[in-house]
């Protein structure tokens, strides 16, 4: 049986792309690395990784998951920044779902910082 792809659309399995981000073994090296991660954490809702890679100045108390929404796709439309050599950079993107069965997307600009020398969300624009 193979392996299923990550969630974040890299062709690679979850365990060695996004699950070793979510195991706290490796940390984000680009904004659209962790950008894809997250959108991988909210297909698993994964709170604890959502949490830990929110700023500290965004950070909402709470993160709950819509019920009956599924993740089915994201889809990267352009980065600005976000290189393992800056220090802010922007990803938009289109995250892709069914809710009750019926279609939607999320598109969306997000902005993300390092906080102690790791990448983390911040807010959309």
């Amino acid at each position: 049986m193979p392996v299923p792809t990550c969630p974040c659309g890299q062709d690679l399995p979850y365990a060695d792309c996004c699950g070793r981000l979510h195991r706290g073994e490796a940390t984000a090296t680009t904004a659209e690395q962790l950008m894809r991660s997250r959108y991988a954490a909210f297909v698993m809702h994964d709170a604890a990784y959502l949490r830990r890679t929110w700023s500290l100045t965004t950070r909402p108390a709470t993160i709950d998951f819509t019920p009956g929404q599924k993740w089915t796709g994201l889809e990267i439309v352009s980065t600005t920044g976000g290189s393992p050599f800056h220090s802010e950079g922007t990803v938009e993107f289109h995250a892709h779902y069914t809710r009750n069965g019926n279609p939607g997307t999320q598109s969306e600009t997000s902005t993300f910082t390092r906080e102690a020398g790791e990448w983390v969300y911040v807010e959309a624009l």
